[in-house]
């Protein structure tokens, strides 16, 4: 099975792309939703986190703005690493088991939708990488428009992310996700033909 990386900052519309993706048939596994799902009530990683970052657990139920405020941000990555060793490793896990079921069905080719690939150098295991482009200013706009954040803290997590600059030296396709959907849309076909192709 080829393994195509989808990756891009927070706001620049990744997920956007991955529906995209997913209408032309492609197989998305999602890693923001496997960390939702690892850190569901009652798991192991939601009780470790509420040890390790008292008060962003209330009544079994994970805040994400409040562990978002302890997290983001230059000053927060000591926090932040503290996070990642509870979730990341368990990401992995349950990413790799929905890869293992799409071959035992036969799929010869799946996207791998996540933040941080470049920062952890998963894309160097990976068939090829897409990486999701919009300028600061539509990501800022973005951001507090969909979690209500401030610019302040809007800013803070586009900060604690690698420079877009960096992703891109790694990209094998880029998607420039400024314009209008028609747009996005036209450069997500031409590259998903390509790696069907492929």
């Amino acid at each position: 099975m080829r393994i195509i990386g989808l990756t891009g900052g927070i706001g620049t519309g990744k997920s956007t792309v991955a529906g995209m993706l997913r209408e032309l048939g492609a197989n998305v596994i999602d890693a923001d939703q496997i960390a939702r799902e690892i850190v569901a009530s009652g798991t192991p990683a939601l009780s470790e986190i509420a040890q390790r970052f008292p008060g962003v657990v209330m009544h079994g139920v994970l805040d994400r703005a409040a562990l978002a405020a302890r997290v983001f941000g230059p000053q927060n990555a000591e926090a932040r690493a503290a996070l990642e060793a509870i979730t990341h490793p368990r990401i992995a896990e349950a990413a790799a088991a929905k890869i293992a079921l799409l071959a035992a069905q036969g799929v010869t080719i799946a996207i791998y939708e996540a933040a941080l690939i470049v920062e952890k150098n998963l894309d160097a295991g990976m068939r090829g990488l897409i990486v999701v482009t919009a300028p600061p200013a539509v990501q800022l706009a973005r951001i507090t428009a969909r979690d209500t954040a401030t610019a302040a803290v809007a800013q803070n997590r586009i900060a604690s992310q690698l420079p877009e600059e960096e992703k891109r030296k790694r990209a094998t396709w880029i998607v420039d996700n400024a314009g209008d959907l028609a747009a996005t849309r036209v450069q997500v076909e031409r590259i998903w033909k390509e790696i069907s192709n492929g």
